[in-house]
Order: C-alpha cells, then structure tokens, then sequence
C-alpha cells in the first residue's frame, strides 16, 4: 500500500498553500464558512459538528459519527447517499435502563442542550441486526453512555445504561471488551481504564505514562492497542498477563484515533502533524498542518503511512480513519464535515 507520489504531491501542495506564511489551520480560523466542494478526490459530508469518531454499522449502508464540540450530536449518515441526520439526543428519545448490567448508572441522560457532547465511538456486532454502541460523553456527566443500535431498518437508538467516570478523569476513547464491559482512555490522566459490572473501575497495569488518546483491541481481547497523541506512538499492551508485555513504536505524527480494518489485518491510524508532514521533534520550517492516515500491522507493528494531506477549510485534520467499501472515510475535530476519498493503493 506505498504510495511515495502521493505524499511527495500532497506534501508539495501543503509548501503551495502556505506560500502567504501563514499556517492552513490559522486560515482556516479568519475565513467564513467554507463550501462544501471537494478537494481534488476528497469529497466532503457537510453541516456537522466535529464528527470526531465514526462508527461503520454491518452492512456498510450506515456511518455513526460523533460530535465533539458545544452542540454536537450523534449523527446517522448515509452511506450510498451521503447525507446526515440526528440519531440522538433525539424528542422523545428511546430509553431502556439495563440495571443488571449497569447498577451503578444514576439513570438516563438529562436533556444537556448543547451541552451533549459525544466524543469516542465503537460499535459491536450482536446477533442478527441488534448491535451495541459504546459512547464517551461529556456534559452533565463524565460517562460512557451505551446504546442498543437497532438496525434492521433505518438505524435508531436506545439508551441502555451507562458508567459514570471516576473524578479526575477525562474520557477520550473507548472500545468493548470481550468479556463484556469496556477499556477507555483517559487523555486527563495520559493512561487506560477498565469498567466491568461487577467490579467497576480499575486502572490497566501498564497502560500509565501511554499518553494514551485512541484505542484499539485485538479480536480475542488479548492485545490493547493505545495511540498515544502527545508523543506520536503507539503502544501494544498486554491484557491478563503476568509480567505485563508492551511494546512502543514511533509514528511521525500525532495520532488521535485508531481502527482496525474489517479483516483485522491492519490498523487504521489518523492523526495530524504540525511541522510540513514531519515529527514535531524535528525543527522544521515553515510551519504546515497535515492530516496523515497510516497503517499499522496488529502482528509486527510495521507502519506505513498510506495518507497525507494538507489542512482545508473545513477540514482541519483527520482524527478517525476507517475503509467502508472502496472508500477511505476520515473524520475531524476541528472540522464540520466528513471527508472521504478512494481508498488508497
């Protein structure tokens, strides 16, 4: 999947629109509302707010994409048609506590307002067309918020329960875990947490000083896979091993979330650099934001970076990466849409 033109073209584009001497991101900032046209082949899904994670339901006809920002929503996005609409907070919305499972859930969320924020996603295949999302929300409560996805139509929500976080952490990403319950990481504290019914909240040995933001895991659970942002690495833990194995590598850039491929063959990673496509470490000038996607191979730990492309208006860097079909989606933080683009070769 090596594709040096495209990122000698993309990191060339990057030098050219920074010709003025000012960064894409701070453009960005001191121009109107940006249209909606694409940018070459990356094409856009417009009028969000900060779709930060993206969720594929089975059958690659549905995207579920959060909201980061004051005001967002959990959004229900069309795949053939690309087109978004508001799955939840919704009026009424769906709610079913499942108290067997979440006893300590104080109950259902309060109507926020723009308050409700939805920040990391993962959704688990169940039987048939009833599936299991996970939420990391902020707003009146720190919590992971979980919801039934029924989509054997159109795809609607039902809030089921909930885990409200520790004090002092603050929530980041979070991915279900085979044995029911779920990991999550805390950005406010740089390390990764467990949640599981019976015994509540514990910290994963290992996961400390992980700056951990994105997180993936391996199918049978044995492998956490951590994005650390701050430091731009990622690091492979251990779970249920004594003494605890971990291995960290460098990816050049910072990277935010992470998703493994459908065939678990890769990791998907989407992050962002602020030194022209290079390491923050190094002194480079001038100063140009990239999106980057890189792979990740969950046995060897091979990267190859497979994206790179300058900030746009709208569109600042990616932080979501994930291939539905013959397409590469991103989403953004910083941004009001969803970006997508062939897949690469």
């Amino acid at each position: 999947m090596s594709t040096p033109g495209l990122l000698g073209l993309a990191l060339a584009l990057s030098l050219s629109l920074g010709a003025c001497g000012e960064s894409p991101a701070e453009g960005v900032a001191g121009q109107d509302a940006a249209t909606c046209d694409a940018v070459g082949e990356v094409q856009f899904i417009c009028d969000l707010i900060s779709p930060e994670d993206l969720a594929v339901v089975p059958g690659a006809d549905w995207v579920i994409a959060s909201g980061d920002q004051e005001g967002g929503r959990i959004q229900l996005v069309s795949v053939p048609d690309k087109t978004a609409t508001v799955l939840f907070p919704t009026s009424p919305s769906r709610e079913r506590l499942d108290a067997a499972t979440y006893p300590s859930c104080p109950g259902p969320l309060p109507d926020e307002g723009d308050a409700f924020r939805a920040h990391g996603l993962y959704l688990t295949p169940g039987p048939g067309d009833v599936h299991t999302l996970h939420v990391v929300h902020h707003g009146s409560r720190e919590s992971i918020e979980v919801f039934e996805v029924d989509a054997r139509a159109r795809p609607v929500l039902t809030w089921i329960g909930c885990a409200v976080a520790p004090e002092g952490l603050g929530l980041n990403s979070v991915v279900a875990l085979p044995e029911g319950g779920f990991a999550t990481t805390s950005f406010a504290t740089g390390d990764v947490w467990e949640w599981h019914t019976d015994t509540g909240w514990a910290l994963i040995p290992g996961s400390e000083n992980t700056a951990a933001n994105g997180i993936e895991i391996s199918e049978d659970g044995r492998w956490l896979y951590i994005a650390g942002w701050a430091e731009e690495k990622l690091t492979r833990l251990s779970r249920g091993r004594t003494p605890v194995e971990k291995e960290v590598i460098d990816l050049g850039f910072r990277p935010d979330n992470l998703r493994m491929s459908a065939d678990g063959s890769v990791i998907f990673a989407a992050g962002h650099t602020d030194k022209d496509g290079n390491s923050i470490t190094e002194p480079r000038e001038p100063l140009r934001e990239t999106s980057n996607v890189a792979t990740i191979d969950p046995q060897t730990l091979a990267v190859e970076r497979i994206w790179v492309h300058p900030a746009m208006d709208g569109f600042v860097a990616s932080t979501t990466a994930m291939q539905i079909l013959n397409e590469m989606w991103l989403g953004s933080y910083r941004g009001e849409r969803i970006a997508y683009f062939p897949m690469p070769e």
